[in-house]
């Protein structure tokens, strides 16, 4: 960027989808750093899928900057059961906005992608360039097609019409503002939910969808947040770059962290007959710690502080199920 396009505190920027997890970390961020100069809509004011609402939002506010975190979001039920409304609500919000976002002028733009999107079958740790080296993981591949969709335009924009969007691969995200939805939430929320409520009832044990056996990695939503900052202050190109933390660990493994946290007493058994969905999920993050940015929260550090939210945002545990 050149100096007439520096990313300050007095930048105007739009966060879109600011309300869900990612972007109320951004939100979050931004605040914190200074930034004072933020636009936000919510989907009742403006609805993301219609492009002439988008067009008359960007010719009024002229932002000039934009995270887009706003996206159409589940874990694997959701996706299993819904894939029309994932691949087309998405590829709509992405359409409008990122089309929306050239015509005003936007100076920088960045997407936020998913490592879900990344081949089933990627070596690990999953590198950038893995991406459409192979087919996709079954239960998510409409959302993964129009995140690939969403990236793709943010290249094509930049090749035709000299734009300056960059595209972020976060791996599996979690903290507060989560969605702790049993059916439409991801592994993480809903175990953390699953555990509180066992422990409120006093129930004997938790069932945890799968084997146990598959391996994600988890980033806190505000190293997140973190991690968008400095790309949109020193990142320009339009190839794709991971965020995450570069290890991770079996659902068994967190099943039994979350246990730890909560302070439940009772057993974890597993249903394999539910799908476990991709193997191994663990993004190479060296191309964002070569540029001097790695995460800060440990996971366990991270599960406490994210239960302790869940917890005071759900109904209060009987008097003899709190800890001390």
């Amino acid at each position: 960027m050149s100096p007439k396009d520096h990313f300050s505190g007095d930048s105007k920027i739009y966060v879109a989808g600011h309300s869900g997890l990612a972007g109320s970390a951004l939100v979050r961020k931004l605040e914190a750093e200074g930034f004072h100069n933020l636009i936000t809509r919510s989907h009742n004011e403006l609805d993301l899928r219609e492009n002439a609402d988008v067009k008359a939002f960007f010719a009024a506010e002229r932002p000039e900057y934009v995270f887009m975190a706003a996206a159409k979001v589940g874990g694997i039920w959701a996706n299993s059961h819904c894939p029309a409304e994932f691949i087309r609500d998405n590829l709509l919000i992405e359409t409008s906005v990122i089309h929306n976002a050239y015509i005003s002028g936007v100076k920088k733009l960045l997407f936020l992608g998913s490592s879900c999107i990344y081949p089933k079958k990627a070596p690990q740790p999953i590198k950038e360039e893995y991406l459409l080296t192979g087919p996709l993981e079954p239960t998510n591949d409409a959302y993964a097609l129009a995140k690939i969709a969403g990236i793709k335009m943010c290249q094509s924009y930049n090749y035709q019409y000299g734009t300056n969007f960059i595209s972020v691969m976060p791996t599996n995200l979690y903290g507060p503002n989560d969605n702790f939805d049993l059916k439409n939430s991801h592994v993480l929320p809903a175990l953390i939910r699953k555990f509180h409520e066992a422990k409120a009832a006093g129930a004997k044990s938790v069932e945890v969808w799968g084997s146990g056996n598959p391996r994600r990695e988890f980033l806190h939503v505000d190293d997140l947040a973190d991690a968008c900052l400095f790309l949109m202050r020193s990142y320009n190109s339009g190839k794709l770059i991971n965020i995450g933390v570069g290890q991770d660990i079996s659902i068994k493994e967190l099943a039994l962290l979350i246990k730890e946290v909560a302070v439940f007493t009772g057993d974890i058994s597993f249903d394999a007959s539910k799908p476990d969905g991709m193997p191994r999920k663990l993004l190479d993050v060296a191309k964002l710690n070569s540029l001097g940015w790695q995460a800060a929260i440990g996971l366990r550090e991270g599960l406490k502080s994210t239960y302790q939210w869940y917890s005071d945002q759900a109904k209060p545990l009987p008097p003899d199920k709190v800890e001390n």
